[in-house]
Parts: C-alpha cells; structure tokens; sequence
C-alpha cells in the first residue's frame, strides 16, 4: 500500500478546473510550384508576441478574373449589322439601276442624234444642188419598146 502523503483522499484535495483554450485555425498557405534556377526569398516576419517566423515569401494567388456577359448579345449584334449591310447593298442596287436607266436614256439620245445628222447630210448630198456635174435637159423624149430616145 502506498502512504498516504502520495494518494491524497477526495476530502483533502482542492479541486482544479482547467479551461481548456481555444484552437485557432490557421488557413494553409497555397503550395506554389517552384521554378527549377529560381530560389524564392526568404523573409522574416516578427509577431506581436516577439517570437520571429522565418519562411519563404509566397506572392499571394490571384483569382482568375470571371467572364462577363456583354449587355448585348451577339446574335442582336449580327441581325443589326446584317440589316445595315442589305440596306446598305439595296441603296446600291437602287443607285445602279438609276445609274443603267440613265445610261441608256443618253445612248437613245446619242442614236436618235447621229440619225438627224446622217440623215441631213444625206439630204443635202441629194437634194442639193450640183457642183459642176453634168446637167441633162430633157424636152422631147419618145420611148419606144421600152427604151428611152432623145
């Protein structure tokens, strides 16, 4: 048996309550793969308690930045371009046929033109009067069996 003095009896001993304290949680640090030639810095960083952690510096990861949808879509987009475009191509089909029909009206002028000149110099080679050519006077004539006797 062991004496008493080592086991102390429940009546004689003080009871002691130990406030267990609080575990902080600590965020883990990203493992960042190190480039082979590449030594990070290393960098010391004393706490307020006094107590100095002395680590590799890690840059801090950066999120990847998150797509935006454009305020219009593009299906929108494309309908309103493509009706630009055919107005844009009937505004042209409308210029060139106005550009054929008057093309046209300048070829029926340019016909009917050349027709009155040609036509005058024709009449005046015929109708006008001989320069020099031989005048024939006809007074008494007589056919006989379809010849012509002067």
């Amino acid at each position: 048996m062991l004496p008493e003095h080592v086991h102390p009896t429940a009546a004689q001993a003080p009871v002691i309550v130990h406030q267990p304290a609080p575990i902080q949680h600590v965020q883990a640090a990203p493992v960042v793969a190190v480039q082979l030639g590449h030594i990070p810095t290393v960098q010391t960083i004393v706490l307020p308690d006094g107590r100095a952690v002395t680590g590799y510096a890690i840059n801090p990861v950066q999120p990847e930045p998150v797509a935006t949808k454009p305020a219009v879509s593009r299906a929108a987009v494309n309908v309103a371009l493509g009706g630009v475009g055919f107005l844009t191509v009937c505004g042209g089909l409308l210029l060139l046929t106005t550009f054929i029909a008057a093309l046209a009206a300048l070829i029926q002028q340019l016909i009917i033109l050349t027709a009155v000149v040609f036509g005058g110099w024709i009449a005046v080679q015929v109708l006008g009067a001989s320069r020099g050519g031989t005048t024939v006077n006809i007074r008494k004539a007589v056919i006989k069996r379809n010849h012509f006797h002067s």
